[in-house]
């Protein structure tokens, strides 16, 4: 009931332990279901058309909860800790949701039972901290250093990432993504940039068309005739390359034909002048952030000088990072110290569509771009989710190697050991430690019941191998048996599944300690579908 007076007309307010608590743990459940179903690498896509009309066919459960637009308050915690989950690491937001939605399950069973929130909550904050201190037992010995620039050990931790997003695709994909990242890897791997390796995604062809750039994809055509330049030095102009106007009007008498044809041929001799003065510094490509000119462009041909149009000024930084050059801001004679270098830059037609290639092979480039080709535009944006995520699991094995066993073994053993130390418990909070262990069972099953395998067989293999002492025991999903993950190198970043437990637990803490809800009336006139439902009455009328 609300407090009469308190607030606006139109505001809601909803308390009591049953109708807030287990009405956003059914919320949190619905959502965590609708995740759950593209977890692992048998996941199922989902067909999402956001507010726009915009189609997005993946599995990523960032995009998908992103797209979703979720309006219940509860879920939208869970879509924060997802949100945490993809910034801090880039992967495991599907594993973030689905363990957060299972604990809160589990924690809706339990007050059912007559449990306090409060209890239970005590209950996982033990059971975290105790999962934690298993899961660096669990880090595979050796792990703890390991070459930045060894192609082996980084498509061995980011595999199982990768394979999440493309199952079957997953080799040839990590072999791309830890070319490009290997090759901008900088002195210090902890100073790793990932907007240094970029996607260029072109319609046509198929995955294994898919290539590495050791430079910049632009997909612009060359402005002029001149559409070719090797070991070139490159001037940036970010102002454009054009004659500019001054800031005040001025008049001119012009007496005869003469005069007029000298007032003209003073602004030619200034161009000139100034794109010689270019040419002169030894540049044979000029990049511009603004307008071309008609005459600058005349004078640029004259010279032997290639011109390309760069309209983002995001882009513009990245092409001065590719070739180690300084932007000026009008055009004016550059110095030697301004000028960068590319090895050949050129205009090639890849699947139909023009596209300028600078290439800076001999090192020194800080952007590497990985061209996919695909035949639709969905497949190529899930590729590129698939390339991003693989670029980010490198980022955080740059902070931290370690790894864990993937493939559910981790997460078999964690529910193991915590339910024997459960056993251990003696206080109220034991219920609450025992169903934390529990929540764990979802991972084996989820990834058995999407690849389509027996899910109560599988686990029941699973417990019954680690029993006797096998922590590296886990699914194999192509074979539909249970293997050691040293088999088939399937392995875990540790910081994945830290930061991910983490953010889960904190999630469906912090949505078991709300007992009200008060909503304000919303700001602004009539909804969007409300007024398309008038709209359409109306119509109809």
């Amino acid at each position: 009931m609300q407090p009469y007076g308190i607030q606006k007309e139109g505001s809601r307010h909803i308390s009591g332990l049953d109708n807030v608590v287990v009405t956003n743990i059914e919320a949190c459940t619905e959502l965590s279901n609708i995740i759950r179903t593209s977890f692992g690498p048998n996941g199922m896509n989902k067909m999402v058309v956001n507010h726009l009309d915009k189609l997005f066919v993946t599995n990523d459960a960032g995009t998908i909860v992103n797209e979703l637009e979720i309006q219940h308050p509860a879920a939208k915690i869970l879509v924060l800790a997802a949100k945490a989950q993809q910034e801090e690491i880039g992967d495991g937001a599907n594993l973030t949701i689905s363990f957060a939605g299972e604990l809160l399950q589990n924690a809706g069973k339990l007050i059912t039972n007559g449990s306090h929130p409060s209890i239970i909550i005590s209950g996982y904050n033990k059971g975290i901290t105790k999962a934690v201190e298993i899961l660096e037992e669990l880090v595979e010995s050796g792990s703890e250093t390991m070459d930045m620039r060894n192609k082996d050990e980084v498509v061995c931790r980011m595999r199982a990432a990768v394979a999440s997003k493309q199952f079957g695709q997953d080799e040839f994909i990590c072999s791309l993504v830890a070319d490009a990242c290997i090759q901008v890897c900088a002195k210090n791997p902890t100073n790793f940039n990932v907007d240094n390796v970029r996607v260029a995604k072109l319609l046509g062809g198929g995955l294994h068309n898919s290539c590495i750039v050791r430079g910049m994809v632009l997909k612009s055509d060359s402005v002029g005739s001149i559409k070719r330049m090797d070991k070139a030095k490159v001037a940036v102009f970010a102002g454009g390359v054009d004659t500019t106007p001054t800031e005040t009007k001025g008049t001119v008498l012009i007496h005869n034909a003469e005069q007029l044809k000298n007032y003209t041929k003073t602004e030619e001799a200034k161009v000139e002048e100034l794109i010689k003065a270019v040419a002169d510094s030894g540049a044979k490509v000029i990049v511009s952030g603004g307008s071309v000119g008609e005459m600058a462009l005349h004078f640029c041909e004259r010279y032997k000088i290639m011109v390309l149009k760069i309209s983002s000024k995001f882009e513009l930084r990245r092409f001065c990072r590719t070739a180690g050059a300084v932007a000026h801001l009008k055009l004016s004679r550059p110095s030697p110290d301004d000028l960068g270098y590319v090895d050949s830059i050129a205009v090639e037609e890849i699947g139909g569509v023009t596209v300028t290639i600078a290439r800076n092979e001999q090192g020194g480039n800080s952007i590497s771009t990985v061209v996919l080709r695909g035949s639709t535009d969905s497949i190529l944006d899930d590729l590129e989710r698939a390339v991003d995520d693989g670029v980010n699991t490198y980022k955080a094995m740059c902070r931290d190697s370690r790894i864990v066993p993937g493939a559910a073994a981790t997460e078999i053993e964690l529910a193991q050991r915590l339910k024997e130390y459960a056993n251990a418990e003696t206080g109220q909070d034991k219920d609450g430690i025992y169903k934390y262990a529990e929540s764990f069972d979802f991972v084996p099953e989820t990834l058995a019941k999407n690849a389509g395998l027996d899910a109560t067989e599988i686990k029941a293999s699973l417990y019954s191998g680690h029993g006797s002492g096998n922590t590296k025991l886990g699914i194999d999903l192509e074979e539909g048996v249970c293997k050691d993950v040293s088999e088939t190198k399937v392995w875990d970043l540790f910081s994945t599944k830290l930061f991910a437990l983490k953010y889960a637990t904190d999630a469906a803490c912090t949505v078991l300690r709300v007992d009200q809800i008060i909503m304000a009336k919303q700001a602004g006139g009539p909804r969007r579908d409300a007024a398309s439902a008038a709209g359409a009455g109306a119509e109809e009328d």
